[in-house]
Parts: C-alpha cells; structure tokens; sequence
C-alpha cells in the first residue's frame, strides 16, 4: 500500500464496528482480520459457518459477517440461512472466489445483504461498508 492510499484508509474505530470472518482458509483468513484491523475494526475469526452460529449461540453479535461460501461442516450459504433463521440482523457479506451468477444467486437468496469477490482489498471492504451504510464517505 502505496502512502498515499494508506492516507486516505479511514479509521472506524470510534465507530465499534465489529466483524466477524468465517472462512476456512488460514490465508484469507489472516488477509481479512488484517484489512479489518487497518480500518480499526474489531474482529474475531472462525473456521466453518458452524462455529459462526455457535458464536452467535454463545451470545456474540457483530456488526458485519464477512462469509465465506465453500467451507467445510457448514458452507456459508447453509449459515447464512442458519443465521437468518435464529433472528440474527448482522449485515452478512459473502466473500467468495466462486463467482457464477447461479452460486451468487443461491447465496444472495440465503440472506446476504452484500456479495464481493475474493481476493478481498481495503477498496471492495469499504465498498461493502459503504453499500451496507457502515461507512458513508467513499
């Protein structure tokens, strides 16, 4: 990241976001608390969509879920709707590298309020945060 683009990263920590990333790939998963953490945005990070809703079980809530949609146990599609159908109203945004108009589709249709393409970048976060009214300046 370039200085000038590093400038212009806002910081949302005043605003107590909180995120949750569910992915199961060690890689993403450390790309996307890091991009979160760059904004000022506390995060925890799970594996599968499972321990997605038994976080949510457990009493965690979040602002925003960043979900992935194939991961093992539970995939994201089937947590999102597991998720939508125990009342949660976190602002889900799938974050997935299959991206045909049929999985988008699906995945869109489980309860997603915002779909991006991997790989994630501080510019496709704040787009979702800026889309989900998270973040207004763009």
């Amino acid at each position: 990241m370039t200085k000038e683009i590093a400038d212009e990263v806002p910081n949302l920590a005043e605003s107590k976001l909180t995120a949750l990333v569910v992915d199961d790939n060690f890689v993403n998963q450390t790309m996307h608390h890091k991009l979160l953490d760059r904004l000022g945005i506390r995060n925890d990070v799970v594996c599968n969509g499972q321990e997605a809703v038994d976080v949510h079980c457990s009493g965690r809530n979040y602002d925003l879920i960043l979900m992935d949609m194939e991961m093992p146990i539970l995939n994201g599609i089937q947590a999102t709707k597991r998720l939508r159908e125990m009342g949660i109203e976190s602002k889900i945004a799938g974050v997935t590298t299959r991206a045909n108009e049929g999985d988008k589709k699906e995945f869109m249709e489980a309860g997603l309020n915002d779909f991006q393409e991997k790989p994630l970048t501080i510019s496709k976060l704040l787009s979702i945060l800026h889309r989900l009214d998270f973040y207004v300046q763009t």
